[in-house]
């Protein structure tokens, strides 16, 4: 008798609904949970349809196996009835303050070349000084109000665009890197707000997730970028830092930014631009 109530239809279920499209974002199957998680399908299943609400541990566990950021784990929290156990404070809260003095030291560190901190937006939180002086030798930043945002400045016709060469490239390469290094790898709506407005901006190519680029351009480690000053050109290319095993949101959020000069020629003209600036 009692388990025929229990298998009557079950209410709409919003745990079960961010379960499923959790496990449908990463292609996993409820048998493939269970085995990454060490919990019964069987359990998984009845979670899905609202017939069973787990405990905060196994929550956990499933958010764990499905690599569910923190801020989205908060939301599997609070849909099941329990409480957020990631802290959504701002980056620059009380408890960020240890993450934010490495950040500070590892921009000081890079100087002479610019180094940025951005959150999962592209927008610009912390800069060293070679980045403001570098950036400012092609545009007023001061025009712009912020939180500046590094993607925005770049597709801008008024910002940098004018002087990043090899524009098309640089702008597919960008528009790839939005949509793969996602937080989660998951395309939120603020990302995909992000990728709408960017696209707004006037020729930009349409082809950016299709387009592969030539072979030569694939077997390189790393996504260059130039700018065009003076009618030389100046090659960069980047390395992205992110905070290992965060505990709270801001801190999986953040990114940092460094760039370093491709070749000597570059590194001589970098110094020698700064020196003038």
């Amino acid at each position: 008798m009692n388990a025929s109530r229990f298998d009557l239809e079950a209410p709409p279920s919003e745990l079960g609904d961010l379960l499923r499209y959790w496990r449908d974002v990463r292609g996993v199957s409820q048998l493939d949970l269970s085995l990454e998680a060490g919990i019964s399908q069987r359990q998984i299943s009845f979670i899905e349809s609202g017939r069973s609400v787990p405990g905060r541990d196994t929550l956990l566990a499933l958010a764990q196996a499905l690599d569910v950021p923190l801020r989205e784990r908060n939301d599997l929290l609070l849909a099941a009835g329990y409480a957020p156990v990631y802290s959504a404070a701002p980056w620059n809260a009380e408890d960020m303050h240890g993450v934010i003095r490495a950040l500070e030291r590892v921009l000081r560190q890079h100087e002479p070349f610019p180094a940025i901190v951005m959150d999962r937006y592209w927008n610009v939180l912390m800069t060293n000084d070679a980045a403001q002086r570098f950036f400012g030798c092609f545009v007023d930043m001061a025009w712009r109000e912020g939180p500046r945002n590094m993607l925005h400045l770049v597709f801008d016709p008024k910002g940098l665009r004018p002087f990043v060469a090899d524009w098309e490239t640089v702008s597919r390469s960008l528009l790839q890197r939005v949509h793969r290094e996602s937080v989660g790898h998951m395309i939120d709506d603020g990302t995909r707000r992000l990728l709408d407005e960017l696209l707004a901006y006037p020729d930009v190519p349409r082809d950016w997730k299709t387009h592969r680029g030539s072979p030569a351009a694939s077997m390189t480690p790393v996504i260059p970028v130039s700018f065009v000053s003076e009618g030389v050109v100046l090659r960069y290319f980047s390395m992205v830092t992110t905070v290992g095993a965060p505990q709270n949101v801001a801190a999986q959020e953040l990114r940092m930014e460094c760039m370093f000069p491709a070749d000597e020629e570059t590194e001589v003209r970098h110094r020698q631009l700064l020196a003038r600036s």
